[in-house]
């Protein structure tokens, strides 16, 4: 689940993690009292606008603006709020800006990154910084990999003191601002752990002109598996900025994934959900989608499944692949049967059912009257898939 920036930044502090102060507006209005707000406490006249959505690279879509004074602001927050923001990790659809973050701008001398991830090879949480901040990481790991320092976290030992100022020193940083960057790795470090993070990054990370070493941007990706521990966090989702279908199969316990091919697949588990891509690949076709429907597959699991599929009009054919291990095949079969009649499906559908009971539900399917192509054996369901695009 990932956070805005105005979220990560809240949780951040609220571990001891040094940000760069602001406040979140969801209209024009709001924008201008935050602004007359800092002016007012703090004296800020220089402002900075961002646009608060679920993607990197919002200063080059026109998303981050700098303002001078409450006037500029106003220009400013009237300009993004309601933009179709459109960068390099939303596509060319973009994503509506519903907020904005008034943050006060600091004064730069250097802009760094540090990341926290789990490093699956290692079996290990690995904290990543590089003196080449402001930029997409991605491309210094590519270009330049040489400039990617990286600390290994012992699950067991969690972070020392030694790491935690090991990643301070690999920075460059000296003096005071060696002590903040040190105390900002430890805090960074302790919300990953605490709040359940999957990724904790801050880019850029800034000393500024008075040494003081702040994030002036924070992305936060929360595991979602973890939320039931979080009941805090989990009240941060925004809905808006995940796929509409995404979140309509959630409704229905089913674990959907948005894909950019022709064939929708339906599966019960996530193993065999896997073998069905490669299945409609070996075919000539590709995976529309990847929908785990889990061990149930009832009738009213397969109709949301349906339903959810059949709205991506790139979809030209469906394949069910079932194994009955846990539910019966022939159980599935009725469910498929009964939702068939239900939902209008205007596309070739093939099912594969193996397991318990596969042959009853094979004549459940071949007797019910529909237009439903059946398949026991894999190669037999990757031919019909392949039959299916032909036609």
């Amino acid at each position: 689940m990932k956070l805005h920036e105005y979220q990560a930044k809240d949780l951040l502090q609220s571990y001891g993690v040094a940000v760069q102060p602001g406040l979140v507006a969801y209209t024009v209005d709001e924008a201008v009292a935050v602004a007359e707000k800092m002016h007012a406490e703090n004296g800020v006249d220089l402002f900075v606008v961002k646009a608060q959505i679920h993607a990197g690279g919002r200063g080059k879509g026109g998303g981050v603006k700098l303002a001078r004074g409450i006037d500029e602001v106003r220009e400013k927050a009237s300009a993004i709020l309601g933009m179709q923001l459109v960068t390099h990790q939303t596509g060319p659809e973009g994503q509506k800006v519903r907020a904005v973050l008034i943050a006060e701008a600091s004064d730069i001398a250097k802009e760094f990154y540090l990341g926290i991830t789990l490093d699956r090879q290692e079996n290990a949480n690995v904290i990543m910084a590089s003196t080449e901040g402001g930029v997409d990481i991605e491309t210094v790991a590519e270009e330049t990999p040489d400039k990617i320092n990286k600390v290994w976290i012992d699950p067991g030992l969690g972070l020392q003191g030694f790491q935690a100022r090991e990643v301070a020193f690999g920075l460059g940083f000296e003096g005071k601002a060696l002590k903040q960057a040190t105390k900002f790795v430890s805090a960074l470090y302790k919300a990953y752990e605490q709040a359940d993070a999957s990724l904790a990054e801050i880019n850029p990370l800034v000393l500024t002109d008075q040494g003081d070493v702040i994030a002036v941007d924070a992305k936060i990706t929360l595991d979602s598996n973890a939320m039931y521990m979080h009941k805090d966090l989990a009240e941060l989702r925004d809905i808006h900025e995940e796929d509409p279908l995404e979140v309509e199969a959630g409704e229905f316990g089913l674990n959907y994934i948005k894909l950019d091919g022709n064939v929708g697949c339906m599966v019960n588990g996530a193993g065999l959900a896997m073998a069905t891509m490669d299945i409609i690949k070996i075919a000539g076709g590709e995976p529309a989608n990847f929908l785990d429907v889990g061990g149930g597959a009832s009738a009213k699991t397969v109709e949301a499944g349906f339903r959810i599929i059949l709205k991506d009009p790139n979809v030209k054919a469906i394949l069910i692949n079932i194994f009955g291990g846990i539910v019966r095949c022939d159980r599935v079969a009725n469910g498929v049967v009964e939702a068939a009649k239900k939902v209008e499906i205007n596309v070739p559908l093939i099912v594969r059912l193996q397991g318990t009971n596969a042959a009853e539900g094979q004549k459940i399917l071949d007797e019910s009257g529909l237009p439903i192509e059946t398949a026991i054996l894999l190669k037999e369901a990757a031919e019909k898939v392949t039959q299916a695009l032909a036609g």
